[in-house]
């Protein structure tokens, strides 16, 4: 097969589960062959695997801790090699290196970016999935225990934002999803949980994220809310019927600014 004759070609770190899973099943119904990420999770990113193939599409399993360069380097080989090209990638999984040294992070996170770019072609697009807490940090506090986190993701953020010329010059555009961590309940702050399949802010924000990889007209960032009117995620007209449903029963609101940051 040609490369002119592949789908779209999407590889979703950490694609084996929660969060990541989700926005890899909708990208496999989006029609793109979908390379699920994931660091030592084989059997449940089989099984996402599986569910994008029942449903009609296209994916593959790759196994690479982000954390270590040469594995990285050898899953975009082997994506080179596989497919020729990589047409969206999304940065879904976080990197905590050293009890959250924010700069370690960033840096694996870069690595995988100017990996993946000489296979990108023009019009492709990287997301970026963090929270609104990391997104803020530290310009505002976040809950004890969050901080590992919010200081990597905000780090290997700024390091997207650094990259910006090279992404412009290649004609890949790069949006950043940010939404809410953090939800209250019964008065009590708590932090709400992408990893469980049950988690109702999984869709919210799979959703978002998906769209950012398809829309034809990209955004900068979206914040992913409760405030506005749903926005319909951009999908093609074969699967609109099954999105209309599921948009009705799972979706909250996602606003979307453009050329913001």
């Amino acid at each position: 097969m040609s490369s002119q004759e592949l789908p779209q070609i999407a590889l979703v770190t950490g694609g084996s589960y929660g969060l990541g899973a989700e926005v890899s099943r909708l990208l496999g119904r989006s029609g793109a062959h979908v390379v699920v990420n994931h660091r030592q999770r084989g059997e449940r990113a089989a099984s996402v695997v599986a569910e994008i193939e029942r449903s009609g599409g296209r994916a593959s399993a790759m196994t690479a801790d982000l954390a270590d360069a040469a594995a990285v380097t050898a899953m975009i080989e082997d994506i080179k090699r596989r497919f020729g090209r990589l047409d969206i990638l999304v940065l879904n999984a976080s990197v905590v290196i050293d009890g959250g040294a924010g700069h370690t992070g960033a840096a694996a996170g870069r690595h995988l970016v100017e990996s993946a770019l000489p296979l990108m072609p023009a019009g492709s697009r990287i997301v970026f999935v963090t929270s609104n807490q990391a997104h803020f940090y530290p310009a505002k506090g976040v809950l004890k225990g969050y901080q590992p986190v919010a200081e990597s993701k905000r780090a290997e953020e700024t390091t997207l934002y650094a990259m910006r010329a090279a992404f412009n010059r290649r004609g890949v555009h790069c949006t950043v999803v940010s939404g809410d961590f953090v939800d209250q309940i019964d008065g009590a702050i708590n932090i709400v949980s992408l990893f469980p399949e049950h988690d109702p802010a999984i869709p919210q924000f799979a959703a978002a994220v998906a769209k950012a990889a398809v829309s034809p007209v990209p955004s900068s960032i979206v914040y992913v809310g409760r405030t506005s009117a749903v926005e319909r995620p951009a999908v093609l007209p074969e699967i609109e019927d099954d999105f209309d449903g599921w948009l009705a029963d799972r979706i909250r609101p996602t606003r979307a600014y453009a050329n913001v940051g």
